[in-house]
């Protein structure tokens, strides 16, 4: 698996062939808005979006304008999935199977809020994309906790002196558990593997799930100019690596880790500068374990696509 970090933009590709427009009004290093971006260009021109309340709301502009060059549905916090469904079912009972239906929702509308209907849409298996940009709190609100949160991070809602003293919820392992055909994580650092499992759910009926990690300049308060840093470095640490899970139980690791240290990957973002040597080696411990335990699931194929 290549670890090249230049955008695919495939042969012959034009400016004018982009789906998301320059001007929008996500913030200056958003990893949100690139995650859009490259997933866009994999899924091309038929596509639906279905947007809940996230700060996606707010990027794709006030209506009636749009950085997008798609169809989009606004929907309430909660229904991404339900409403993915139901819009997935309209264009079915036209005839349109060659529209793709993509639901794009921040962590707190997928682990938190919407989880219930995404649930719903998934144990029904109903043929769409679901994809999470995760960017690890409600930032659009003013950088609340959520399900996603590391553990050990600040947020306005888990101050310095009370961080978070949970570990993240697997989305991964909840979705596998529902034995749908296809899920996976995917960074911005990593476009190469991003595309290719855009393109690979594409190909595939059913409910897919894609969980892509997002970083947020002010929510991980730290420069914009590191946001690819950071999330390469969260798949170089173990925090969040990349692998594939299908029908709920093969599993597939996409990118070879470096193994770095978790605290190098700390002291790129100030959410983390509070812990002191214990609280990282007991994120450290759990790292660990939790590779070892993707390991065995994968059990040790080949780091290749």
């Amino acid at each position: 698996m290549s670890r090249n970090t230049v955008v695919p933009m495939g042969s012959g590709h034009r400016v004018e062939d982009e789906l998301f427009l320059p001007g929008h009004l996500g913030c200056q290093g958003c990893g949100g808005a690139l995650a859009m971006r490259m997933v866009l260009q994999a899924m091309g021109p038929k596509t639906m979006l279905v947007i809940p309340a996230c700060c996606w709301s707010i990027i794709q502009g006030p209506f009636p304008y749009t950085g997008l060059k798609v169809p989009i549905l606004n929907v309430p916090f909660e229904t991404a999935g339900a409403a993915a469904a139901g819009l997935r079912a309209a264009l079915d009972a036209k005839g349109r199977t060659d529209i793709q239906v993509l639901a794009w929702a921040g962590d707190g509308g997928t682990y938190d809020i919407g989880l219930q209907s995404l649930s719903g849409a998934v144990e029904r298996n109903d043929n769409i994309l679901y994809v999470c940009y995760d960017n690890e709190a409600y930032m659009n609100t003013g950088v609340q906790r959520s399900g996603a949160t590391p553990e050990g991070s600040w947020t306005t809602t888990t101050p310095v002196r009370t961080p978070k003293d949970r570990p993240k919820k697997n989305m991964i392992e909840i979705l596998a558990a529902h034995r749908i055909p296809y899920a996976a994580t995917a960074t911005i650092a990593f476009p190469d593997d991003l595309a290719a499992k855009v393109h690979r759910a594409k190909e595939i009926r059913g409910a897919r799930f894609l969980l892509i990690l997002a970083p947020c300049p002010t929510g991980w308060r730290t420069d914009s100019k590191h946001m690819i840093a950071a999330s390469r470095m969260a798949v170089d640490c173990n925090i969040f690596p990349l692998y594939e899970v299908f029908e709920g139980d093969r599993y597939h690791i996409t990118v070879e880790p470096k193994g770095t240290p978790v605290r190098e990957y700390f002291k790129m973002q100030g959410r983390f500068r509070h812990l002191g040597d214990k609280e990282i080696e007991q994120v450290q411990r759990r790292v660990d374990f939790e590779w070892r335990r993707l390991l065995h699931k994968a059990m040790q194929e080949p780091f290749s696509m």
